[in-house]
This record gives structure tokens, C-alpha cells and sequence, in this order.
């Protein structure tokens, strides 16, 4: 039996993949801790990890607000994980001292969990939810002038902050060796190669998995008489969005199809005015099980949502928030998988829609990706990657 120690941040885009590998290990026979935060205590502990809070050690900051520092005010980034380490050390050196893990699995963006494995020489393995970086993929991220503004003028906090950590003991090269691995570092990738961007320049050490999906969810669609559009901005930028959940029901009052909205918690249905009776407004909804039966998806793409859309073969319009998913977004029309909204009045729904749904092409593609995904390996081979790093 081996010990595994799991490290996330309060997202649910970055531990939800890693519920099902956590599972996997359990049901071999693995015992595994998770530091994680209270949101997502249920979840952990249903996967049969012991789970232990970190919220009283993590500055008071919410899950949009952490998406949005991680990729473009890096001197918030690195305060973040300073004043984390810092905050969260005592406990957790003295709880990894006394549990001997065998290995440290931790998120990306996490680098508390990397520090902690370098200072205690524990083997490391980095958890990617979104696409693999390096300096080649990093130029696909298009920087606007006030992120680089930011990040020029926040060098002196960056430095600042580097400092502490090297008084603490921590070993850090630099800036870049904090948020970027290199070809190195072991790292699970929870895409395909087929779908990570210029996936040849990363090395043998880097394995991408495809999308983590429960085992026990079944790639089916189910017979129905209409099709099925399912919309959603996921779990974070999803508020103050109730202009475009109303330019979705006007698109879409008159069409011949069932239309599924997951809103968010923070959005107010009774708002929305009157809802025709072919829609379906719920707070929050099961995604896997309305992307078994949908025919397109309206999306935010997210990472976690564009891969699951995949997984079962669906053609997206992609309505990207910001620059990381506009990554994302690019990636699956240059695929031919999914259309890019020009605008997001009815009009523009309404025409991205049809385009799906009159070009064959989407739907062929769609289903390409679907069939690499599942054969990518999944939960089972990241936790199988896990093993090996410690049997290495």
C-alpha cells in the first residue's frame, strides 16, 4: 500500500478531475490525504480520501478571483502562494513528517504543494487541468498591454515575495520555476495530445490522460424526438450574466428543440422574465448527464466543460470569458469541433446554432475527438502514473 498526499486550490475546474483518480488509488488499496478546502469535503471524502481543511491558512479570496490572478497578475499569483506556504508550513511539514507519504500530487496552480515536496525531497508529480504550458504554448496566451503592465510593475512584489520564501527554506530558482514545469517534472495532463497544443514540444515525462470521467458515467445518447441545447457559463463567471441567459430564451422561444440553462447559484430564474415551456432552468444541473443527451453546447469553455463536451461527442458554440478559455475555445474550432460566437444577441445565438446544426462537419468532428478521449486512459492511467513515480 502506498501514501499519496493531494493538493488543490478552492476551484472546482481544478479538483474535480482529480476526484476519480483519487477514487482509483482508494479502491486499490491506497491510502490518500487531501488538503483542500471545506467547499469540497463531501466530494473528497465520498472518494474515500481522508480530507483536511485549508481554508483558515488561504487569504480570504474567491474561486473567479483566483482564475483570474493565475494567468494575468502573476505579482498577486506569487503573493498568493508565499502567504499560503508561509501560513500553511507548521501544519502541514509536521503532518508530512509523520505520514511519510510516498508521493505528492498537486495542482498547477497549487505551488504550495510542489514547495512542500521539494523541502521534504518527497517525489512530486504536477496535476495540469487546463492545457500544458511552456515557453512555446505561453505565446498562445495573448497578453494585453495592462497584464504586461502589471506584471513589470510587480516585479518588486514578486521579489519580494521569492525572497521570503528562500528565508523559509524553500528552493526557488526564480519566478517562472514557480508557475511553469519544465520538461523535468512529471506531470499529469488531463487532455489528449491530440487536443493539447503543440503537444510534441513537451517531453516523455509529461502524460496526458484525456479527460478524468467517472467510470461508472456511459458515453450514450438517448432517444429523443427533438434536439437538445444545453448552455451553461460554469460555475464561476457565471453571475451578472442575465442578459445573455435572456438573449439565449429569445433566440430560442421559437425553435423546435428543448433548451437546458444551468444559471449558477447567484442568478435569479424568477428574473429572467417568462420561460417558454421547451426550457429547463436550474440553478445548477448534473453536466455529464445532459451532455449524454445533447446535440450542441452553448459554453463559457471552461476546460473541464469543453472536455467533457467532447468526451461525448458534442459540437460547442464557444462564448469564451476570458484569455485563458479563449485558448481553449480556439483550439476546438481549429479542430472543426465548435463555432465562435461573433456577438452574443439573439441573432448571433440563433446563426452560430444553425451553423452547427447544418454542417455535418461539427458533429464528425465532434465525435472524432470523443472517440480519442475515451482511449486516452483517464482516471485509471493518472493513477497509474502516480504508481509508477513511486515505484520508480
Amino acid at each position: 500500500m502506498s501514501k499519496i498526499v493531494f493538493f488543490s486550490i478552492p476551484a472546482h475546474g481544478h479538483t474535480n478531475p482529480t476526484i476519480p483518480v483519487v477514487a482509483e488509488l482508494v479502491s486499490w488499496g491506497h491510502e490518500v490525504w487531501y488538503y483542500s478546502f471545506n467547499e469540497f469535503k463531501e466530494k473528497i471524502e465520498s472518494a474515500g480520501a481522508k480530507f483536511i481543511s485549508c481554508d483558515k491558512f488561504l487569504p480570504q479570496i474567491t474561486e473567479g478571483e483566483i482564475d483570474r490572478i493565475a494567468g494575468k497578475d502573476f505579482a498577486a499569483l506569487i503573493e498568493m502562494v508565499a502567504e499560503t506556504t508561509i501560513a500553511l508550513q507548521d501544519r502541514v511539514l509536521t503532518d508530512l513528517e509523520l505520514f511519510l507519504p510516498d508521493c505528492i500530487v498537486s495542482d498547477s496552480v497549487c505551488v504550495w504543494g510542489k514547495l512542500f515536496a521539494r523541502k521534504l525531497n518527497i517525489p512530486y508529480i504536477c496535476s495540469t487541468t487546463t492545457f500544458a504550458f511552456n515557453q512555446h504554448t505561453a505565446k498562445l496566451m495573448k497578453q494585453s498591454f495592462m497584464e504586461v503592465f502589471k506584471l513589470i510593475i510587480g516585479l518588486p512584489r514578486i521579489n519580494k515575495k521569492i525572497k521570503l520564501l528562500k528565508d523559509h527554506g524553500y528552493e526557488v530558482k526564480n519566478f517562472l520555476s514557480l508557475i511553469q514545469n519544465d520538461n523535468e517534472t512529471d506531470t499529469i495532463v488531463y487532455t489528449s495530445k491530440e487536443f493539447q497544443p503543440m503537444h510534441e514540444t513537451f517531453s516523455d515525462r509529461y502524460t496526458f490522460v484525456g479527460p478524468s470521467i467517472n467510470r461508472n458515467v456511459e458515453a450514450r445518447k438517448l432517444s429523443k424526438s427533438r434536439k437538445l441545447i444545453y448552455i451553461s457559463l460554469g460555475t464561476v463567471l457565471n453571475q451578472n450574466k442575465d442578459f445573455f441567459y435572456k438573449n439565449c430564451i429569445q433566440a430560442f422561444e421559437h425553435k423546435e428543440v428543448d433548451v437546458v440553462i444551468s444559471v449558477g447559484e447567484k442568478t435569479e430564474i424568477a428574473a429572467l422574465g417568462n420561460i417558454p415551456i421547451h426550457f429547463t432552468l436550474k440553478k445548477r444541473v448534473n453536466q455529464l448527464q445532459v451532455l449524454q443527451q445533447a446535440d450542441a453546447f452553448i459554453t463559457h469553455c471552461g476546460m473541464n466543460s469543453v472536455n467533457e463536451s467532447l468526451y461525448f461527442g458534442v459540437p460547442m458554440v464557444l462564448y469564451p470569458l476570458h484569455s485563458e478559455q479563449k485558448m481553449v475555445a480556439n483550439r476546438v474550432e481549429e479542430l472543426g469541433a465548435g463555432v465562435k460566437l461573433v456577438g452574443i444577441k439573439p441573432t448571433n445565438l440563433e446563426q452560430a446554432l444553425e451553423k452547427i446544426f447544418d454542417n455535418s462537419s461539427y458533429q464528425k468532428n465532434a465525435l472524432r475527438l470523443s472517440d480519442n478521449f475515451q482511449n486516452t486512459g483517464g482516471a485509471e492511467e493518472a493513477a497509474n502514473v502516480i504508481l509508477a513515480k513511486i515505484n520508480r
